[in-house]
């Protein structure tokens, strides 16, 4: 991935679809929520070396809990700062244990074959960006709202977040970031129907 060929001060992420940037280490980037109750998955890949990439158990592992704080930093699976949670105006609600949807959780629902997928989106801009993942990883879900309830249950809820909500991260490294507006529509985790995401440039 070049960043003369894809870099763009506002990025919008079309419902369903997902696009990737580069940032330098120390460069922050807003992830909005542009109509509200959309959630995003959200993968971050070390630019010199992708098989280095944010992990969510060495993440919970450092912070001792199961989503970072403003202020605290995601980790790669090397055990190395890769994004810090910088700003989030949202209701701060989001998932750290749920993995990408995939053809085969579309497959077990229900669905025919051909639906859109987290999976499928990161593997797409991937390969347009030059890199093959060695996994998807377990994203950040961005604005998703699955709490965990009695007897360990996880529940998955409805997306909370509002109209123009966004979560402010800083780059610890040079990296890859790649957004899906998550296609999820059988589970209704986001609201009202699939919305549109944005990444912007923060000074």
């Amino acid at each position: 991935m070049r960043r003369g060929d894809t870099w763009r001060p506002h990025v919008l992420v079309p419902a369903r679809e997902a696009r990737g940037v580069e940032l330098a280490a120390g460069e922050q980037l807003a992830v909005v929520n542009v109509s509200g109750a959309q959630v995003g998955d959200l993968f971050a890949f070390c630019l010199d070396d992708v098989t280095e990439y944010l992990s969510a158990e060495h993440t919970r592992g450092a912070i001792r809990r199961l989503f970072p704080l403003v202020g605290e930093s995601f980790v790669t699976n090397r055990r190395r700062p890769i994004l810090t949670l910088v700003e989030d105006t949202s209701p701060g609600v989001h998932d750290f244990l749920i993995a990408a949807c995939d053809p085969h959780r579309y497959r077990m629902l229900g669905v025919p074959d051909g639906h859109a997928s987290c999976a499928d989106n990161l593997h797409h801009v991937a390969r347009d960006a030059g890199f093959t993942p060695a996994t998807v990883p377990q994203p950040v879900n961005l604005f998703m709202n699955t709490p965990v309830v009695e007897h360990g249950r996880i529940d998955y809820r409805t997306s909370v977040a509002k109209p123009g909500d966004r979560v402010v991260l800083r780059a610890e490294t040079d990296v890859v970031i790649v957004l899906s507006c998550c296609p999820m529509d059988v589970i209704a985790i986001s609201d009202g129907g699939l919305t549109d995401l944005a990444m912007e440039m923060v000074a």
